[in-house]
This record gives structure tokens, C-alpha cells and sequence, in this order.
């Protein structure tokens, strides 16, 4: 017969090792059910909705300039509601995410930048690993940096200081055009390329 201090050391590492055994087990079953939660979600056609007017008041009909006067107000809307249904845990899938990052790459402080940015590392995540993504991506934290007095990285973002000339915002070193290409984004050659095209008018 075992004693009582054989018998105790025994039980525990019998249990411990049930316990790694049902693991694997108990894993598998709780991944399988965020997978189906996470299937269950459909678009959030609010904000697929904003997305959608975001980008039509970007591209005005026939070849007309945008008008800032009624685009801006409609920004900052948007933007404002994009917050709330975040505050109140309305994203789910990689399009929520996506939609709500291109509506907060046009709002007005870094922060929305940086949470656009946040916003499309969940969205590729999520399975939204396409050019538009990347890309978008790639501009928010340009976008971020450029705000907040840092060279951008990507080479995505051109500012006119004063009604003067329109030119790329200073890029640091660190990425490639390569990582450029893989991002969506144009080479470093093509970027200043396009600034002479914005100043040609």
C-alpha cells in the first residue's frame, strides 16, 4: 500500500496530466466556436453605406472640382458616427474595418489617422489582404506621421503650403520600393514623378 505522502504528489500529477490530455480537446472546441461567431456576422451596411457616400463625394460628376464646403461637413459626420458604432462594438467583419479606415483617414487629427491605420491591420487580419488595403494602410500612417511633423515612410501624402506648389511631404528612410510595391503603393520615382504632374496645371 502507498502511503499518504506517495498518494497525494500521485493524484496531482495524474491530474495534471488529464488535464493536458483534454486540452488539445478543449482548444479545438473553443476555436470552433469563434469561428462560427465570427461567421455570423454579416457587413455592416451602415457603415458600407458611409463608405460608399465618402467616396462619391470624392468623385463629383462630370469632371467637376470637389466642393470642400459641403464634402467637409459631411466628413466630420461621418467620422462622428464611424466613432460611435466603434465605441459601441457595431465592426465585426474586415469590410467593417476597412470602410470605417477610409472614413477616418479623411478626418482631422492623427488620432483618426492612427486608428484608420489600427483599422486596416484588423481588416487584412480578417482576410481583407488585397491592394486597396494595403494601400490604404500604407497612407494612414503616411497620414499619421506627416500630422504629427514626422517624415512619412511610404510616400503616399503631398501638401501645398500657402497656395504654393503642391509637393510630396518629406519621406524618410527605412522602406523600400519594393515594400512600396508590396504595399500598393507607387515607387519613390513615381511619387515625385505625379508632383510634377500636380504642379502642371
Amino acid at each position: 500500500m502507498l502511503n499518504r505522502a506517495v498518494k497525494v504528489p500521485l493524484v496531482i500529477v495524474m491530474l495534471a496530466l488529464l488535464s493536458f490530455a483534454f486540452r488539445p480537446a478543449l482548444s479545438l472546441r473553443s476555436v470552433g466556436e469563434q469561428t462560427s461567431t465570427q461567421r455570423a456576422f454579416k457587413d455592416n451596411q451602415e457603415l458600407k453605406r458611409l463608405h460608399d457616400e465618402d467616396q462619391s463625394d470624392r468623385t463629383p460628376p462630370d469632371g467637376k472640382d470637389i466642393d470642400w464646403a459641403i464634402v467637409s461637413p459631411h466628413d466630420e459626420a461621418r467620422l462622428a458616427r464611424v466613432k460611435e458604432l466603434y465605441a459601441q462594438n457595431l465592426l465585426h467583419t474586415a469590410s467593417d474595418y476597412y470602410h470605417g479606415a477610409m472614413i477616418l483617414q479623411h478626418g482631422n487629427a492623427p488620432e483618426d489617422f492612427l486608428l484608420s491605420h489600427e483599422f486596416c491591420v484588423v481588416a487584412i487580419s480578417k482576410g481583407k489582404n488585397d491592394k486597396d488595403a494595403r494601400w490604404l494602410a500604407a497612407a494612414s500612417e503616411d497620414r499619421f506621421l506627416m500630422n504629427i511633423g514626422r517624415p512619412q515612410r511610404f510616400g503616399t501624402q503631398f501638401r501645398s503650403e500657402g497656395g504654393g506648389p503642391v509637393l510630396l511631404y518629406a519621406v524618410g528612410p527605412g522602406v523600400t520600393d519594393e515594400m512600396r510595391r508590396e504595399m500598393g503603393v507607387p515607387s519613390f520615382a513615381e511619387a515625385k514623378a505625379h508632383e510634377a504632374e500636380l504642379n502642371k496645371k
